[in-house]
């Protein structure tokens, strides 16, 4: 199956969510794979919370030029990049990559981690949910049996919109990340890729 057959069962997906009180959630207007003209857009919403809080393990700001060479790289290693479009505006983005070196380990070529980045204008109204429904629905459909959420323990958000999704919490890993002097701690969620998982 292709991006563009997810992308399409993803909006059949949207259609039906409904905010409480039975109106609308404002949604993206498509889900599809991500090109370099977006690069740009992509690159302000990951930097957007770099200088304000722990949820990125970096102090640097990311470039549209390395972002050029990991699109590249995600492309070659035949891994999905989504971009949600609102219009002509990218309002957020998605990517899976190996969870550890699976030419190293092949044991782990079944598993992959994610990140799921949503501009901030656009955070409580279904993008992030329909991105990463696309992204498990791609995993699923290579045949990945596991995906993995490696979240900033303080990113209280981002582990219970997890949640939501049927991640599970399997481990809390504490003082592995670093920023500004402090010691991070990391919570590892996993979503089973089955039958059985949020459709």
């Amino acid at each position: 199956h292709t991006v563009h057959e997810v992308v399409h069962h993803t909006l059949d997906i949207r259609r039906q969510q409904a905010a409480p009180g039975g109106a609308p959630i404002m949604t993206p207007t498509e889900i599809r794979p991500a090109e370099p003209a977006d690069l740009p857009a992509l690159t302000a919403i990951q930097n957007a919370l770099i200088g304000s809080t722990t949820y990125e393990w970096t102090e640097t700001r990311f470039t549209v030029e390395d972002r050029e060479a990991w699109l590249a790289d995600r492309r070659r290693a035949g891994d999905p990049v989504l971009v949600a479009v609102d219009g002509d505006e990218v309002v957020g983005f998605a990517a899976y990559g190996d969870f550890r070196d699976t030419r190293r380990w092949p044991g782990y070529r079944f598993t992959v981690e994610h990140s799921v980045h949503v501009a901030q204008s656009r955070q409580g109204a279904g993008v992030g949910r329909a991105l990463l429904l696309a992204l498990a629905d791609h995993a699923r459909r290579a045949g990945k049996r596991v995906m993995v959420a490696a979240i900033d323990s303080s990113n209280t958000g981002s582990i219970a919109f997890h949640a939501r999704l049927g991640f599970v919490e399997v481990a809390r890993m504490p003082g592995v990340g670093e920023k500004w002097g402090r010691r991070l701690d990391l919570v590892v969620m996993q979503l089973e890729l089955g039958e059985d998982s949020p459709q």
